[in-house]
């Protein structure tokens, strides 16, 4: 009940870590609009320990030793893939999608908008919960890592200032990096 063997500990750990490996890499490439409102690591974890937990409880099969190493590799892997991209810039990039800029100065950005699933509509749809009722009076939107949209809006002050949003890490498709956002092409 307590303990069956150091082998189904050993194959909880590899399979759990594979697991969880392969279930991020889907993730990440599915898009940010997947997640919606959870970056893929909160997901990942909620699901997995809640499916963890109803396993441990519902399958005679499963011995608690078991059950409590397979949550403690996947709470463990967090906190690996959390500690590292706290450190490390790069893996933080490899772990985690990058918020992507769809409408600069008015201008929707079509390529932008294909790559990352999202509509006319939608964009129109989070300008107008902003209290915006035309692209006009924006100056971003980004889609954020989180599937939530980011609207900045333009300013009154002079054409100079409008061009000083931070768009640090955001992510524009076709432009390499370096290059200004006002440059990019809607084609």
């Amino acid at each position: 009940m307590f303990f069956d063997s150091f082998a189904g500990i050993g194959r909880i750990v590899l399979v759990g870590a594979l697991a969880y490996i392969a279930l991020v890499v889907m993730l990440l490439l599915s898009g940010n609009r997947t997640l919606s409102k959870m970056n893929a690591f909160d997901f990942i974890v909620t699901i997995a320990l809640g499916s963890t937990l109803a396993a441990i409880l519902l399958d005679d099969s499963i011995t608690l030793t078991e059950g409590v190493t397979a949550l403690f590799v996947l709470i463990g892997l967090q906190f690996i893939v959390t500690w590292l991209s706290v450190r490390f810039r790069r893996i933080d990039e490899m772990v985690k999608s990058q918020p992507v800029l769809l409408v600069y100065d008015g201008r929707m950005l079509d390529h932008a908008m294909k790559q990352a699933r999202v509509t006319k509509d939608e964009i129109l749809t989070a300008a107008r919960t902003q209290g915006i009722a035309s692209l006009e009076e924006v100056q971003a939107v980004v889609l954020e890592t989180d599937g939530s949209f980011a609207v900045v809006k333009s300013s009154d002050k002079p054409p100079t200032a409008l061009h000083n949003i931070d768009l640090s890490g955001v992510k524009v498709p076709g432009v390499s990096p370096g290059m200004k956002p006002k440059t990019v092409s809607t084609r």
